[in-house]
Formats: C-alpha cells, structure tokens, sequence
C-alpha cells in the first residue's frame, strides 16, 4: 500500500507506539509530522527519517492543539495517540489523577479530532483515528480514570463518525490490549513496587485475561492504523477495533 501524496499527523509521536506508526506511515510513502509535549525524543524519531517533521504541543492546551495544526500544514489523517495511564482503586483515586487521565486521554484527544475535523472538512478524502484501549470497551481494576477517559473518547469516535459520514472522512478507534511499550513497563514496576511479584509474575498478570498470552506488539496496530488508511476501507467508520487476541 503506498500513501504518497499524504499528510499524517501523529500525536504522541516521540515514544512507543506513536513512534512506530510514525515510522510504518513514513515507510508506507507518507508525509509524517509527529507531535508531543517534549523535542528531544521527536528529534530522536525524525532523525531515522529524512523529512519527517515535529511539532511540540501539549495536546490538553485548545491553543496548543490549534498551533500543532497550524505548524503541521495541510494533512489527511489524523492520529489521536497521545495518553498516559496511572492505577490507584476508586477510594484512592484524587481528583488530581482523575483530571490528569481525562485530559490527556479525552480532552486531548477531543481536541485533536474537533481541529482535524475542522481542517479536513470540506475535502475529498481523510481519516481520523484515535488510540483507546481495550479499557475502553470493558472494566478493569484499579484504573477507573483512565477506563472512563477511554469509555470517553469510543463515543466520541462514533458521534463524530455520524456527523464525518458520506464527506470521504471517517472516524474510527483502535483498542489494544497491554502493549509491549514504555508504558506498559511502567505499569510492570508498579506492579511489582506495590505487590513484591517478580517482573515475570507481574507481566504474567497484565496478560492473563489474553488470549495469546502476550502482549500486543505496536506494529500490529500500526497496521491497523495503515489499513483504515488503505483501499478498501472507505465504509469502515465508527467502529472500535479491538486488538487483543479476541479477550473482548
């Protein structure tokens, strides 16, 4: 599949799984600009791709977002990636944690798709794309914040799949179980800080519920990324696509 001739801005592109579909995008033909709220790890990714473009932002900033748009140009997908994830139970949870996980996971990622709508409106063709999670189509322990925020931004992919649908744009969410990023990591030591359990027993609980008794590599969803992109992939809107191995 070749995307010569278009634009994708990726947000969250300095690190894990926005660094790798910046890098599948570039391979694939495409003109790529990735964002984040910190240069020397965008710098680091763009450097392996001549061409590839970065724009700091900090996608919970209206201003912010609207300057990233405006730096990047003119662009044809639109990838919604940027997150953070942080545990606590409910009885613990602050309001500090809860802010935090909503406006980096929804309020960014409303943000990113209200201005890429706004660009792409009026054109013949574009894609919208935001990062969920499987978190976002179920319930998990210990993480309510960020299980709300992404429940937040699927039915905010499938109302802006209502109003995007016949104008050649679509809307759609990708939802990976545990991914094999930095993330994921940090998640790991958390676990092992608070319960004792070895790396190995504490990676083995994060994959317990799968399926395929791994976790999810970022090229998988890379690809599916590439794929909303591709032939073919014109009536696909409004969906949440799980990649976990069939666990949802």
């Amino acid at each position: 599949m070749s995307l010569e001739g278009r634009t994708v801005l990726i947000t969250g592109g300095g690190t894990g799984l926005g660094a790798r579909m910046a890098a599948d995008f570039a391979a694939a033909g495409a003109q790529v600009v990735i964002a984040g709220r910190r240069a020397e790890p965008l710098a680091e990714v763009a450097a392996a791709t001549p061409g590839m473009r970065t724009v700091v932002a900090d996608v919970t900033d209206e201003a912010s977002v609207q300057a990233m748009f405006a730096a990047a140009g003119p662009v044809d997908v639109v990838i919604a990636n940027a997150g953070a994830s942080a545990s606590a139970p409910l009885h613990r949870t602050s309001m500090t944690q809860w802010e935090e996980m909503v406006g980096v996971n929804l309020t960014g990622t409303f943000l990113t798709l209200r201005e890429g709508w706004a660009q792409l409106r009026g054109r013949e063709w574009g894609r919208l794309i935001a990062v969920a999670s499987t978190a976002g189509l179920r319930g998990y322990r210990y993480v309510g914040a960020y299980t709300a925020a992404k429940h937040g931004v699927i039915g905010l992919v499938r109302a802006t799949a209502q109003e995007v649908a016949g104008s050649g744009t679509t809307a759609n969410a990708l939802c990976p179980g545990f991914l094999a990023t930095e993330m994921t990591e940090r998640s790991i030591a958390n676990i092992q800080a608070t319960t004792g359990r070895s790396r190995e027993e504490a990676l083995a609980a994060l994959t317990a519920d799968s399926p395929l008794g791994r976790l999810i590599e970022p090229a998988e969803v890379a690809a599916a990324a590439l794929w909303l992109c591709g032939p073919g992939s014109d009536a696909v809107n409004g969906q949440a696509i799980a990649l976990d191995g069939g666990a949802t």
